[in-house]
């Protein structure tokens, strides 16, 4: 660790490790300031210029911002800076630990005339250029205190706007994972300083809302240098709402990271004397580009979250869902899928939604989570132990946080064990939202999983979310809607780890309507994130190809669902787009030519034959992040000297072949070879003098996965 920062209250130290470097410094008006943060390749995040020279502490900014009624602003406006009592703190002491991989720096800061203590902080995995933030605010003072927001990172000092692109992620259901660049200046106009004797009140932000913290956007942005191609990538850490916004400071910019406002999300915390609040987490990684930034972010995704075995394992899951029994289950229908995808080599059997419905029309009755004896004569559990006859671990779909109006556990469960405002239980879609804080909500759903997990034996839970609830739920000593709401989703994540720390090798899908909440706070917890609910094969590629960019590879589970009415060229392409995630199969397997499962049986096994490498594995994009229209998609992931390569042609007035350029090792050459489908329907070779890759596909839609593998010279 370089720089190691001992107990102290000197105003100026430095701290980090091998891949990241911080400096501390006091300002002028006695805050605490971060003047320089540096990455490995003399990517700087915090510098004058974007060079590695640190920045003026009067340029830079405070540590933490916090609004309070009471302690508003010193400059109205858009941004999340320039707070009265981020100005007042000052700083108190500071200390480092080493624990593990991980090197942790801990601020603690003062206002002596609120009384208010903020501790910062600040992490980092060994190796691993990302800074983790988070703030505890304390309240030392005589009166309470209503604090409407904290920052969760705070930045300044990055280059000017006028040199930076800013990169958002549209997330729609059916449509997630959609990335796209615009200039910095398209939204922050460029001013005369000099003129007005002041920064610009406007700021570039984003914020998410309700209990799908993923719904419209990703909880992620970046900011790249088109100058040097430098990059600042980050995620903010919440299940429910968040907000980041970046603006332009002493010609610099700066950036914001923070968990949910009063603005934005309704969210205020009553302090009483004594009382603390912790922040949600934001990570920001440093990369010499957006793609090396995001290898740093997805090694910090490894770190951060819950070990579990699934996450070595990789095993292949069936799930009977997509475009097959969509939700409607029965023993009939169930038995000769099981034996079809225990053939092609599925090592999970998942029955989704529906398992429980004895009438028609089960939206509004759920809750109580019993199966339905009409579905299953002879009951669940014989379907279940033939699940586990045919080799396969079983499991189930569960939606555990809704009560449906209809359900008997509506009228049974106390009213506070429900969202709720102003006293009037809320109803969305014909639901109920529990409420994960309160101990009969808690209780309910522990004596449901201890008999599907524990008696039953089910191995994998789908859990699912189908319903958002914005702002919040505000009951019996909520300050707000939106504290509500963060209070719940913290309870949530608890809840699931108490299961996990009770059945540690039971398997956990987080989704919600798809990629409705794909965030890292639940990433951090559960082994895998479902990553859509599209139906088309032609529409997936884009979200598989993207999908990368939020979890990494062996957590996302991508569609393959393949049918008996598809050509060989779509079932090859359906299959082709889960082999660099997590194969998720699905269709009718029962109905198919022994030749068509082939198909399946050699995608099985080829992925199968990789996933050691996934695990590990960092993405790029040869063709660039995909456009929802592209007709030509390609990811890849490098596993050490080999790089596996998935592409797609959907079609269109595209050509047949494509030249990719691909990065390999210095000095070495390299070997191109199809492992997918072993009797492909295009062509793979690599061109050494271009350093590319060439591929061509007749026929559309098409899929290859190609590997290359680096080799000594005059071996390849």
């Amino acid at each position: 660790m370089t720089g190691q920062a001992a107990n102290s209250t000197q105003g100026n130290f430095t701290w980090g490790h091998r891949a990241l470097e911080a400096e501390f410094a006091a300002a002028p008006d006695g805050t605490l300031r971060m003047t320089r943060l540096a990455g490995p390749d003399g990517v700087a995040a915090v510098a004058s210029e974007g060079s590695g020279a640190a920045t003026p502490p009067e340029t830079s900014l405070p540590l933490v911002e916090i609004t309070a009624l009471g302690h508003g602003t010193g400059w109205s406006g858009q941004r999340f800076t320039d707070s009265a009592l981020g100005s007042r703190l000052r700083h108190r002491s500071h200390h480092a630990v080493r624990q593990g991989d991980w090197h942790r720096l801990h601020i603690e800061l003062h206002d002596p005339d609120s009384g208010l203590t903020a501790e910062v902080r600040l992490s980092s995995p060994d190796g691993v250029a990302v800074l983790r933030g988070e703030v505890r605010i304390r309240h030392e003072g005589e009166h309470p205190l209503v604090v409407q927001s904290v920052s969760s990172l705070l930045l300044g000092g990055l280059p000017s706007p006028d040199v930076l692109d800013v990169h958002r992620a549209r997330n729609d259901w059916l449509a997630e994972c959609r990335w796209y660049r615009a200039p910095v200046r398209d939204t922050l106009a460029g001013l005369n300083r000099e003129a007005h004797e002041h920064d610009s009140r406007a700021a570039l932000a984003l914020a998410g809302r309700g209990s799908w913290p993923s719904d419209g956007h990703l909880p992620m942005g970046a900011l790249t240098d088109r100058t040097t191609g430098a990059s600042w990538l980050w995620q903010i850490e919440s299940a429910a709402g968040w907000r980041w916004d970046t603006g332009e400071r002493a010609g610099s910019s700066y950036l914001s990271l923070s968990g949910p406002t009063d603005a934005e999300h309704q969210w205020r915390e009553r302090l009483l004397p004594g009382a603390e609040f912790t922040t949600v987490p934001a990570a920001l990684a440093l990369g010499t580009d957006f793609e090396d930034a995001l290898a740093h972010l997805t090694g910090y995704r490894r770190a951060v979250r819950r070990p579990h075995p699934d996450h070595t394992g990789l095993p292949v899951v069936f799930n009977d869902y997509m475009n097959t029994l969509m939700g409607d289950p029965t023993t009939e229908r169930l038995l000769p899928l099981i034996d079809a995808a225990a053939e092609a080599g599925a090592e999970y059997f998942c029955i989704d939604s529906g398992w429980y419905d004895d009438a028609p029309g089960w939206w509004d009755g759920v809750g109580e989570w019993q199966p339905s004896e009409r579905r299953f004569p002879g009951g669940i559990e014989a379907v279940l132990g033939h699940i586990r006859a045919r080799g396969m671990v079983p499991g189930l779909w569960l939606e555990p946080e809704v009560v449906g109006v209809r359900s008997p556990v509506a009228a049974a469960l106390p009213a506070d064990a429900f969202f709720q405002r102003d006293g009037i239980r809320i109803t969305e879609h014909g639901r109920h939202q529990l409420d994960l804080r309160h101990p009969a909500a808690r209780a309910h759903l522990d004596k449901t999983i201890d008999r599907i997990v524990g008696d039953w034996g089910v191995g994998y839970l789908k859990l699912d979310y189908n319903i958002s609830v914005a702002p919040g739920t505000q009951g019996p000593g909520d300050t707000s809607p939106g504290g509500g709401l963060l209070g719940h989703v913290r309870a949530y994540l608890d809840w699931l780890s108490a299961l996990l720390d009770r059945y540690p090798d039971l398997v956990i899908e987080n989704c919600a309507s798809g990629g409705m909440r794909m965030d890292g706070a639940s990433l951090a917890v559960a082994q895998l994130q479902s990553t859509s609910d599209q139906q088309d094969l032609l529409h997936y590629p884009p979200i598989a190809a993207s999908s990368p960019t939020v979890v990494p590879p062996e957590q996302g589970a991508v569609w393959a669902y393949p049918q008996p009415e598809f050509s060989d060229d779509e079932i090859v392409f359906t299959l082709g787009g889960a082999l660099l995630g997590r194969v998720h199969l699905s269709g009718h397997l029962d109905r198919m030519t022994p030749a068509q499962l082939a198909l399946v049986q050699d995608a099985v096994t080829t992925y199968k034959s990789i996933r050691d490498d996934l695990r590990s594995a960092v993405p790029c994009w040869p063709l660039g992040l995909p456009e929802w229209t592209d007709a030509w998609l390609a990811l890849g992931l490098r596993s050490g000297d080999t790089t596996y390569v998935s592409l797609w042609r959907r079609g269109g007035e595209s050509g047949r072949t494509l030249a990719l350029s691909v990065p390999r090792p210095a000095g070495r050459e390299v070997r191109a070879e199809i492992l997918y489908p072993s009797a492909p329907g295009g062509t793979a070779h690599w061109r050494a003098d271009r350093a590319e890759l060439v591929v061509e596909l007749p026929a559309t839609p098409g899929y290859l996965l190609v590997r290359l593998s680096a080799t000594a010279p005059g071996t390849g």
